[in-house]
């Protein structure tokens, strides 16, 4: 069902073809979205232009309907996310969240699922979604594909993007597109911060694919590091986001006893973190701390219970779609969302006054 814009029937008993939204601005010299927001009562027009378009109104026997309120705002009851990946915990709650927004506001969901981050093939998924009549785009920004997507998106087309905070802040400001997200800098500050807390003397980052160079994970581990003069040493780079990719290369790193603390950059690296810990012999946390991001719903349960950084990614997909303003003037400025939570449970503690070598 349309949720916004006007019908562009004329009265039944007038001999003219039915006056659209753009006839209408036509004859009152204004464009057809000053029109829309005359029909809607928007207080943003001046007097004489809302004359005007009442007087155009008339004098074409134009009756607004909502199909023509969703042309008006350039786009139908349709919003296409774009995103590199669905099954991941962040992702499927981001998308949960902008699903329960769009249903709740009578909007479809439509998906485009970008297959890698190689330029044609993002190019390709972006000129299929980019016809502003076709409908709204959010694009799910957080790695190397969907910056690029974002990047390549013209901006005729009303979209809005959940991005790392270092990409929103520095988003040029567009009248179309709208940006959201989690302080993920400041989250990581403060996961580090506890580890360090625990007397570490240094923490350990495993990274995941980010959307630039140094995502804001890793830049904020660095700078709760460098804030108290501690080591920053180099991160562990898996070959995948996957539990099975950390854990092979924790395999290949914890063997040295200077490692008593990882901050992972999900908990799914997280358990193959702590996999890879049973593996070798290590008790956690009594010889190896380790901290996660996401509070996924099994964090809980690892064995030990996880510490991680919870993230209510189902509200921020609520946001993305809420800034497009479907139905309303979207949001003037970039949003972001409550601060992230630090969830104490049992696999982060002291540090140990020596840690064994491990047994592989």
């Amino acid at each position: 069902m349309d949720v916004t814009g006007h019908n562009e029937s004329a009265a039944t008993d007038s001999p003219r073809a039915a006056a659209s939204i753009r006839d209408v601005a036509r004859v009152a010299g204004v464009s057809y979205q000053t029109v829309s927001r005359v029909i809607n009562g928007h207080s943003s027009v001046s007097a004489d232009a809302r004359e005007r378009v009442e007087t155009a109104i008339g004098s074409l026997g134009y009756r607004p309907s909502r199909a023509a309120r969703a042309l008006a705002h350039g786009m139908e009851n349709v919003v296409t996310v774009l995103t590199s990946n669905t099954s991941l915990f962040g992702y499927a709650q981001t998308l949960a969240g902008i699903e329960e927004a769009a249903r709740t506001a009578g909007v479809r969901v439509a998906i485009r699922v970008l297959s890698s981050d190689d330029p044609d093939v993002v190019e390709a998924a972006v000129e299929q979604v980019s016809d502003p009549r076709s409908g709204a785009v959010i694009v799910l920004g957080f790695d190397r594909a969907g910056a690029r997507a974002l990047a390549a998106l013209p901006a005729v087309v009303r979209a809005s993007a959940a991005v790392e905070s270092y990409v929103g802040r520095r988003a040029p400001k567009a009248d179309n597109h709208r940006w959201t997200w989690f302080d993920d800098t400041v989250a990581a500050e403060r996961a580090t911060a506890h580890l360090l807390d625990l007397g570490h003397a240094t923490v350990h980052h495993m990274a995941i694919p980010s959307s630039s160079t140094v995502g804001d994970r890793q830049r904020g581990w660095q700078r709760a590091l460098r804030a108290v003069g501690a080591p920053v040493p180099p991160v562990i780079r898996p070959e995948s986001w996957t539990t099975q990719a950390a854990h092979a290369a924790a395999l290949e790193v914890l063997g040295s006893p200077e490692i008593t603390a990882v901050l992972c950059g999900n908990d799914d690296q997280a358990l193959g973190v702590l996999r890879a810990a049973h593996d070798l012999g290590l008790s956690v946390p009594g010889d190896l701390s380790v901290v996660g991001f996401d509070d996924i719903p099994g964090a809980p349960f690892f064995t030990p219970a996880l510490t991680t950084v919870r993230f209510d990614f189902a509200g921020l997909g609520r946001r993305a779609f809420e800034v497009l303003g479907i139905g309303h003037d979207p949001k003037p400025e970039p949003s972001p969302i409550p601060q992230p939570t630090l969830i104490i449970r049992e696999s982060s503690g002291p540090a140990a006054t020596r840690r064994p070598t491990s047994k592989r």
